[in-house]
């Protein structure tokens, strides 16, 4: 099972905290450091110091870092022009030596939007936008490095692009696509993903979610154009500790009022998350990213590496 951490910045993190808690993520034996990509908190709690761009802060953990795998949980289309978005996420793969994942999705949080001046179109037109930019960005770093690539369609239309830089990755940075649509979400993660992941609910919606996109795998006849099956991921909050005194306190930002959709979080001991991570590789997953919520608290994910971690590796 492969491993990886994923925080919300937003809730309240500079760069320097979050250069600190990769470090500790790398260190401790993760596989990887992915974070949200949101520009406001989703409570009462302004999230002090205030938001970091999730592109900048990946590009400089990309030059702080040596091994994790970095990412996003999701990007939103409605942040950034596919064009120069794929240079970004080429560059930070470059600077990285090749360890970025492109977590994306249509966008949902619609306050942000209304901060920051950023348009947020309707539901059908933000996924409009969402398979537009996978046509972009994947078919731009398939290009061959001496070839121009064009795209015309209704939101954005390019011509003649160079497709530079290159990713180091080939044929570029691999694609998260996951959410709990059932319609153009399962059937986006066929055609352009290469991960689909169910993000932070019980392990008997996410075996749902699995059946529809390998269904939807089998209309688009993804395996006939001979692409790898999507890797099956699960997003899991996480609050554990030593005691239930201590697994409870972790646990308390969960009943903050918030924004955030219902969630099935694992509160209790390291063996619990433990059986939540073997019920999801039952049914498919291959990797899982705990969301911790407190980045400050690197006791937390010590408890993870050293009681969690060696019983996934001994196959439990």
């Amino acid at each position: 099972m492969r491993v990886t951490i994923f925080t919300e910045p937003h809730r309240g993190a500079s760069y320097a905290d979050q250069l600190r808690f990769a470090r500790a993520v790398e260190d401790s034996g993760f596989e990887g450091f992915l974070r949200a990509d949101h520009f406001q908190s989703m409570g009462a709690d302004p999230g002090l110091p205030g938001p970091t761009d999730a592109w900048i802060t990946l590009a400089g953990l990309a030059r702080e870092t040596s091994r994790i795998r970095l990412g996003t949980l999701v990007t939103s289309v409605t942040f950034r022009l596919p064009g120069p978005f794929a240079i970004q996420v080429a560059q930070v793969d470059q600077m990285s030596g090749g360890r970025v994942d492109l977590g994306i999705g249509a966008g949902w949080y619609e306050r942000e939007h209304l901060s920051y001046g950023i348009p947020f179109p309707r539901t059908v037109e933000r996924f409009d936008r969402l398979e537009e930019q996978l046509a972009i960005l994947t078919g731009l770093w398939a290009t061959p490095a001496d070839g121009r690539f064009s795209y015309h369609g209704d939101h954005y239309q390019l011509v003649d692009a160079p497709a530079l830089p290159r990713p180091v990755q080939t044929p570029g940075p691999p694609v998260i696509i996951g959410g709990r649509g059932a319609k153009r979400t399962p059937e986006l993660a066929a055609r352009y993903g290469d991960e689909f992941n169910m993000p932070f609910k019980s392990v008997a919606e996410t075996a749902e979610a699995y059946e529809r996109v390998s269904e939807a795998a089998d209309r688009v006849g993804r395996a006939e154009t001979g692409r790898a099956p999507l890797t099956l991921s699960a997003g899991i909050v996480v609050a554990i500790g030593r005691t239930d005194a201590e697994a409870e306190h972790r646990a308390a930002p969960l009943h903050v009022k918030s924004a955030l959709p219902p969630e099935d979080p694992v509160v209790g001991s390291p063996a619990r998350l433990v059986e939540r991570i073997g019920e999801f590789a039952a049914i498919g997953a291959t990797r899982v990213h705990l969301r911790l919520i407190d980045m400050a608290d690197l006791d937390h994910l010590e408890l993870i590496a050293d009681q969690v971690l060696p019983q996934l590796d001994a196959g439990q």
